[in-house]
């Protein structure tokens, strides 16, 4: 059971109150509008997720997918995509795993609303540099919102029918068929508590079929590393 001093803190003058609402209720936007979170990226990337911005709890801790209720962390690991539980705090820890993490558009706000189409353009001439700097394999876009929003970006200049038409269509998750300077991209589903397009069954079915597409990356690779190595045994006997 909670202190009297932690009840306390949970009361507002008017009654009880969330617990996230009182946390987050403290701070003024001036205190997180200007917070940035950190690119937890290194060179030999594997796979880098990409998000839409952070959230307000996330610019507040300083820690990618931090939302109380996002499942983002607890589908890695139950997935098979990490070896052990990790949370958001421990978001330094991706490249470990040959992930990597990072957003859209660096700016916080309380929900997708709050952005103007200028943040995507600006957001994805930032990203395209990063995937070029680093070179992934995979680009895992975190949410079908995030995936429509950059596509007609990444088809170039196109009519307003052929851009409308993109923006409507159906999009499955997976891979896609567009390409980010040799990395494939492979559209998650949002793992906000909010999103209610997805079970929590159909997003970790998403999750795990990113780990076995890497699998069996890796697999096929392992004759032609092989074959080197003898053709390589071979070179040095002659």
């Amino acid at each position: 059971m909670p202190h009297d001093a932690e009840i306390s803190t949970r009361l507002g003058p008017k009654g009880p109150r969330s617990w996230q609402a009182t946390r987050l209720g403290r701070k003024s936007p001036r205190s997180w509008q200007a917070l940035r979170l950190k690119d937890r990226i290194r060179p030999g990337v594997r796979v880098l997720f990409v998000g839409i911005n952070p959230g307000v709890r996330s610019a507040m801790t300083g820690h990618h997918f931090a939302g109380f209720s996002n499942r983002f962390w607890k589908l890695l690991f139950e997935s098979g995509l990490v070896p052990e539980a990790i949370t958001f705090e421990q978001d330094d820890r991706l490249p470990e795993f040959g992930f990597g993490i990072t957003n859209l558009i660096p700016r916080p706000s309380p929900g997708i609303n709050d952005l103007v189409p200028s943040d995507y353009i600006e957001g994805w001439k930032t990203l395209d540099r990063k995937i070029r700097r680093y070179r992934p394999k995979v680009v895992a876009l975190v949410g079908v919102t995030l995936y429509r929003a950059i596509e007609p970006l990444l088809a170039g200049e196109v009519d307003r029918r052929t851009r409308a038409a993109m923006r409507s269509r159906p999009i499955a998750l997976g891979l896609q068929p567009a390409v980010m300077h040799g990395a494939r991209v492979f559209v998650l589903p949002n793992p906000s508590g909010r999103n209610a397009n997805f079970s929590y069954a159909e997003m970790l079915a998403a999750f795990t079929a990113l780990r076995a597409m890497l699998n069996a990356r890796r697999q096929a690779r392992a004759p032609e590393a092989g074959a080197s190595i003898i053709r390589a045994a071979g070179a040095a006997k002659r």
